[in-house]
């Protein structure tokens, strides 16, 4: 086996271990809170102490702050590359609503899909182990001869390896897509891709946001007069 060789085995096998470990390998662990430094001072207690200056509480004003007590949501397929799509329109409510909280989150795929995506891995490297080990492995099972496709395969195990390996990874890439853009407002959903099939528009989402604040404005200053 010359070192072309090694090299066409190694890095398909190298990459789909790397693989294995992202895939499997547990969220890290989020680090604790940090403990509050105490402090101590010696109190000095002043001779003759100012008197304290009381101001009436001032009103805050409505001018900038219609997303002051909102959360607005959205929930984008991270495998999609649409992180940037929600990065920007992040940015654009923030700057349109200010102390709007917009959180960004994934949109995970069905169930089925997800359990799929988990076998993908282990199918290839039964592919890969039938390829290097097929005259051990079948008798193992109870097949005296290996069939006649293994040989095919075997002739060109290279090639058989390398394209388990790329068809194996954008089938996975598929079904850990869930092709969403779901915005939610107060828990009330604004737009979906999933739905519209489309993208939202940054003046549309802009609109759409507006008048769900505006609204819930009104529906706070009612229960307040009804209070």
């Amino acid at each position: 086996m010359d070192r072309a060789q090694i090299l066409l085995l190694g890095l398909p096998l190298f990459l789909l271990c790397s693989d294995l470990v992202n895939l499997f390998a547990p969220p890290p662990a989020k680090p604790p809170p940090p403990l509050p430094h105490r402090h101590h001072h010696l109190q000095h207690q002043p001779p003759n102490p100012p008197e304290a200056l009381e101001f009436p509480p001032q009103k805050p004003s409505a001018v900038g702050g219609i997303g002051l007590g909102s959360t607005v949501f959205i929930n984008f397929c991270s495998s999609c590359s649409y992180r940037g799509t929600a990065v920007t329109m992040k940015k654009m409510l923030e700057t349109q609503f200010p102390g709007v909280d917009v959180v960004l989150a994934n949109y995970p795929p069905p169930l089925p899909k997800r359990v799929l995506a988990k076998l993908v891995p282990v199918a290839q490297i039964g592919v890969f182990a039938v390829i290097m080990a097929g005259e051990h492995i079948f008798p193992m099972i109870g097949i005296a001869a290996p069939p006649p496709w293994y040989y095919s395969l075997r002739a060109n195990r290279f090639g058989t390896i390398a394209s388990t390996w790329l068809l194996g990874n954008m089938f996975q890439s598929f079904l850990q897509s869930s092709g969403a853009f779901e915005v939610y407002c107060n828990d009330e959903l604004l737009f979906s891709k999933l739905k519209e099939g489309r993208f939202p528009g940054e003046i549309e989402l802009k609109d759409l946001v507006g008048r769900r604040l505006a609204n819930s404005r009104v529906t706070d200053g009612l229960g307040v007069m009804w209070s």
